[in-house]
């Protein structure tokens, strides 16, 4: 997202990921198509010491997680495992980055969030909300499970997550403007 961003005209583009490896390819990848990027590895809540942005765009952990951790077998080329886990309800990054969000928001500033509708649509809106920021849903897509999803599809099931048999999930895109 931060290449786009870059290649698109952003005239100061700065990037956050937790994974060594995802920052590596970052860094690669805006070389090779020649943008200038500031790619650091570190979560949202570093991003905080650079801050106030003009634009946000984050899709962070919002996987619900079994309470015993992944009883599930999934693959390891699905990734490591913090880069989905977001604790039983899916809202484990979710719940500070909304509360944070005006602290990394110039006013007039923007958020884009993606998520699954799994984690809760209507907590991250009134989430942002409280937190002082105009905030609705701009996209959704239905897509197939992958990986980590399809292997924890009879836990979701079990919990009332997803009805009996379904094998995709929404995933939304949230605008929060600050005000």
């Amino acid at each position: 997202m931060a290449i786009a961003a870059a290649e698109m005209g952003g005239a100061d583009v700065t990037a956050f990921d937790i994974c060594p490896h995802a920052v590596g390819c970052s860094r690669d990848n805006a070389a090779a198509v020649g943008v200038n990027v500031d790619v650091r590895k570190g979560t949202w809540s570093d991003a905080l010491d650079c801050a106030p942005f003009d634009v946000v765009v984050s899709n962070p952990p919002y996987v619900p997680t079994p309470p015993n951790g992944d009883a599930e077998y999934i693959s390891p080329s699905a990734g490591p495992s913090w880069a989905w886990n977001a604790g039983p309800d899916g809202r484990m990054v979710l719940d500070p980055l909304c509360e944070a969000a005006p602290k990394l928001l110039c006013d007039g500033g923007s958020l884009l969030l993606v998520h699954s509708a799994l984690a809760g649509v209507r907590h991250s809106l009134d989430s942002l909300k409280w937190a002082g920021m105009d905030a609705k849903v701009i996209a959704s897509k239905w897509i197939p499970f992958g990986p980590v999803m399809t292997a924890r599809a009879k836990w979701l099931e079990s919990v009332g997550l997803i009805p009996r048999g379904r094998r995709e999930e929404e995933l939304i895109v949230i605008r929060a403007d600050k005000r």
